[in-house]
């Protein structure tokens, strides 16, 4: 059975996440401290791998990028074409 998304890609978030974290004027390290106080512990190089839909996100790690970010996970989704994956 063929994967919804390729085997490149890891996630579907992954440009949204760094759209809004440079609309929140916020470097990855900000995200991944703001991340850690939520109990959350992703490291900067994760939040870059992310970012680049090199590795996958679980769903507590997507709740809390939306909470820090104040963002619904919904937006996290938009625009986001799965024929082109």
């Amino acid at each position: 059975m063929a994967r919804i998304i390729d085997g490149e890609k890891m996630n579907l978030v992954g440009q949204n996440i760094k759209k809004y974290r440079i609309l929140n004027k916020m470097s990855q390290q900000k995200l991944s401290n703001k991340l850690e106080l939520l109990g959350v512990y992703v490291c900067r190089g994760s939040i870059s791998r992310i970012e680049d839909q090199s590795r996958t996100v679980t769903d507590i790690e997507l709740f809390a990028i939306a909470k820090v970010l104040k963002i619904s996970i919904i937006d996290l989704f938009n625009n986001e074409d799965l024929s082109e994956t």
